[in-house]
């Protein structure tokens, strides 16, 4: 295995640092679209994050990584020998980081069936694509405004629904799809479509450290890891592991965090504010809220868990004006301050 930057290493992008934590505790908040600058480290960071997570159990030899137990984290072959009452293998794997290419086509990212095997043999014979392999594990898009609309559809509705389907001459495969989907991109090279920013759950926005002291600081713990990557990572053991934990217990105490009702109502009231167009808005904001919460080791979440995610989950909503001058970000910000009546800045 080749030795991975360690997440507790990176220096500042907090912004984008807590939105995958997030995602991590709960994938339900729907994946984080990270756009900025060039160099910035986006997929040094994404696969930080991978390397991190504590290892999964799934069913040996299985194409889609199911789960022992949880129904709706395995294949039908699976979840047929349970019913037969079949004895069932485990084997602990890494989380699962699958890297899409912009040069993916369809076939490889859904999997295809073997036609001349099915009607040869009248064998259903699935040959697992990218969706398959990413199932209870994180999926990247390395540039994802440069990629395929109709790529990018398949990618938000599999994320959404948990399952892929693919139909092939009569034909029909169905299987698990449960993953975080991360994007990042470059602003520069072009915008995503509204209706598809929307369906990501959340957005950071990163720019370059401006600090000279933190460009240095940068610049060394990565020389420091190209020199000796072990010792790099023996360094940050304790950070790592310790952050580890703390996902892991959030992952626990997540089901009994509850948000009263009166804060689900100002949370709402925001999103009115701001025009944010359907209701993912404001479910979004609920569940990061919570796993906010949960992450701080809390059952209630208060104001300060929202006022800390909701940039995050409502930026990329908002109706593009281009007369308009304040940034999508500071005006968020901007109508919670006036909604919740407290000062973000504190």
């Amino acid at each position: 295995m080749r030795p991975v930057f360690p997440f507790t290493a990176i220096v500042g992008q907090e912004e984008m640092k807590l939105a995958l934590i997030l995602n991590m505790i709960d994938p339900k908040i729907g994946g984080v679209m990270i756009m900025g600058d060039r160099g910035t480290g986006k997929s040094t960071t994404i696969r930080a994050i991978a390397d991190l997570l504590p290892q999964i159990e799934v069913v040996s030899d299985d194409l889609f990584n199911s789960h022992p137990s949880d129904f709706e984290l395995m294949g039908d072959t699976v979840k047929q020998k349970i019913e037969n009452e079949e004895v069932i293998l485990t084997s602990s794997i890494n989380v699962p980081m699958v890297d899409l290419p912009l040069g993916a086509t369809e076939d490889r990212v859904c999997g295809t069936i073997d036609i001349e095997k099915a009607l040869t043999e009248g064998i259903k014979t699935f040959e697992p694509g990218l969706l398959a392999k990413a199932n209870r594990g994180i999926l990247y898009v390395d540039e994802v405004n440069l990629l395929d609309d109709h790529l990018v559809d398949i990618l938000l509705d599999s994320a959404a629904s948990g399952w892929n389907t693919v139909e092939r001459e009569g034909i029909s495969i169905r299987h698990p799809a449960r993953f975080v989907l991360v994007g990042s991109g470059n602003p520069e090279e072009g915008e995503l479509r509204p209706q598809l920013l929307d369906r990501f759950g959340m957005h950071a926005e990163i720019r370059t450290v401006k600090d000279p002291s933190l460009r240095v600081q940068i610049v060394e713990q990565r020389s420091k890891f190209d020199q000796d990557p072990y010792f790099c990572l023996e360094e940050y053991k304790t950070q790592q592991d310790a952050l580890k934990q703390s996902i892991l217990d959030a992952q626990d105490i997540l089901p009994s965090v509850t948000i009263d009702y009166d804060l689900r109502v100002k949370i709402s009231e925001v999103c009115g504010e701001l025009d944010v167009d359907g209701l993912r808005g404001d479910i979004v904001t609920n569940r990061a809220a919570k796993a906010f919460a949960a992450y701080k080791g809390k059952k209630q979440v208060d104001v300060y868990d929202i006022k800390s995610v909701i940039t995050l989950c409502l930026r990329h909503r908002l109706r593009k004006d281009p007369l308009e001058t304040i940034d999508s970000g500071s005006k968020v910000k901007k109508v919670v301050n006036e909604t919740f009546a407290l000062d973000l800045d504190t």
